[in-house]
């Protein structure tokens, strides 16, 4: 070639070389450009994971600050065991909006990834520590709080802790996992359904199988019992206004023990106030518990219906017998103040369980309770359903299934009585309690032991006709007596024999007519 040919190959090649020179130099340019701005981003993205790690981490430590200051829960006091729980709960809330840094700071980290940059191992530590930090103060928290709230349960003012005093070394109160309460003998090594007061209770009972009637041995059982759950302090206006007090309007309701506990609860603190020395709260709590529990629930499910709670507490509570059938009826009674004969059933079936858990029900018909019901029915005409007056009415005749609760009445009223008299069988003056006065002999008075072991003198029969006193005499009734005596005296034997009193309206079967609903 020519040395212009030369020239010209070699001026176009520089030019090529040169315009490819450029091209890769505006593309190298471009791809820093570009990866600029990527490491700026990258750079972005990694103070913006840095900040939210440290801002983080200020939340955690003044959190955790909060809990290491905490106060082991058995160290507290069980008063305040509500304020630390308000308290608490309050602290869980605070720290809640913590859980939404938490998931920002793992936002940031991921999105590092799409940028090709990996958290060094540093930040990597950090960020685990960072979650594991929250993880546990959240459990923690949660841990507090469960322990407060059982604390609470099972010490404060609506446990049962309260009640460990009702017993005495070797005894200790114990509660199974449905909250009925049993005990434990530790000198024996033994555990039992009943307190140890109540299994003294019932032995002491067995001292009355010696009355001859069922209805009045039945009685004085329930009278005695009524008096050491204090009861007997009890009216049925204050029982019906802590039923209103706790809502226990849902007769077919099961309540827990705990629920029972509570209402117990307030009958009795009302009951101190007024009788400061009579009354001990724990011991009667748990008496009166243990009773409703062997009455209503002997398999001890840890369950009462709100009916058998109501109808078992006003059965022992005082007032004027009218009035407690009032109160029951109403209890059992529809919105139209009716009561059917299932109505009619429940309420003695809830009824007759007292005398029941005593051993006494089977001279009141055992507890088949459909005859009763049945009567009361065919008394007032097999109509549907009955009134009130009708159903006090009926309770006038004293009910073979509901006998014993008009005597209570009586029994509870002759404890104190004091009759101007003497015994004829053992010479007892003046006679205290139940005075039994002879229609058959003139000036012949019993006292109520002898005549509830049946004994007689001066050729008095068992089947002679007798006035029962639970009060003194008036001079009327003085004077009436004495009549009824001289009109006995002309009546043979024949006649006393033809003509049998009755003390209560009998059940002839525990068996016949059909099965009621109950």
């Amino acid at each position: 070639l020519t040395p212009e040919e030369k020239a010209m190959r070699i001026a176009k090649a520089m030019r090529k070389q040169s315009s490819e020179v450029k091209e890769k130099w505006e593309n190298l340019n471009a791809s820093a450009s570009i990866w600029q701005k990527q490491v700026d981003k990258a750079l972005e993205k990694l103070k913006d994971l840095q900040c939210a790690m440290d801002d983080l981490d200020a939340d955690l430590k003044e959190a955790e600050n909060v809990r290491n200051g905490w106060k082991p829960v058995g160290d507290l006091l069980i008063d305040s065991l509500p304020d630390h729980i308000e308290k608490t709960t309050a602290f869980r809330e605070e720290i809640a909006p913590i859980n939404l840094k938490v998931k920002t700071v793992n936002d940031l980290s991921s999105q590092l990834s799409p940028l090709d940059l990996y958290p060094s191992l540093k930040i990597s530590r950090q960020l685990d520590d960072l979650n594991m930090r929250w993880k546990l103060l959240q459990v923690s928290v949660d841990d507090r709080l469960k322990q407060l709230q059982e604390a609470h349960r099972d010490f404060g003012p609506a446990s049962q802790h309260f009640l460990s005093t009702s017993v005495q070394f070797p005894w200790q109160r114990s509660v199974s996992h449905n909250k009925v309460p049993y005990y434990i003998n530790h000198e024996t090594q033994t555990t039992c359904w009943d307190h140890p007061k109540m299994t003294d209770l019932f032995q002491s009972l067995a001292d009355l199988n010696n009355v001859r009637f069922s209805a009045y041995r039945t009685a004085i059982k329930i009278r005695r019992l009524q008096k050491a759950l204090c009861l007997d302090l009890l009216d049925l206006n204050t029982t019906s206004e802590v039923f209103k007090q706790h809502k226990l309007s849902q007769n077919d309701q099961l309540i827990g023990v705990q629920d029972v506990i509570s209402c117990l609860t307030t009958i009795y603190s009302g009951l101190e106030e007024k009788h400061k020395d009579m009354v001990n709260v724990p011991l009667c709590v748990d008496m009166c518990l243990n009773w409703l529990l062997n009455v209503y629930d002997s398999g001890r499910t840890g369950k009462i219906r709100v009916q058998s709670l109501k109808i078992g507490l006003m059965s022992l509570s005082t007032g004027l017998l009218e009035e407690k059938y009032r109160y029951l009826f109403k209890e059992v009674s529809g919105p139209t103040e009716m009561c059917d004969q299932r109505q009619l059933g429940l309420l003695l079936h809830d009824a007759i369980q007292i005398p029941r858990q005593l051993g006494e029900v089977a001279a009141f018909g055992g507890s088949n309770i459909e005859p009763s019901v049945r009567s009361c029915f065919q008394q007032n005409h097999n109509k549907p359903e009955i009134t009130v007056k009708q159903f006090i009415d009926w309770m006038r005749l004293e009910p073979q299934s509901m006998v014993w609760l008009p005597v209570l009445h009586r029994v509870a009223a002759a404890e104190t009585a004091k009759h101007q008299a003497k015994c004829n069988i053992c010479k007892e003056c003046p006679i205290v309690g139940f005075r039994y006065r002879s229609l058959k002999h003139f000036n012949y008075d019993v006292c109520q032991s002898c005549f509830f072991s049946g004994r007689t003198a001066k050729g008095h029969k068992l089947h002679y006709p007798m006035v029962e006193y639970c009060i003194p005499t008036t001079s009327g009734e003085d004077v009436r007596d004495f009549t009824k005596v001289l009109k006995n005296k002309f009546r043979s034997k024949k006649y006393f024999a033809k003509h049998p009193r009755l003390g209560y309206l009998p059940v002839q079967t525990v068996l016949e007519g059909d099965n009621l609903e109950t």
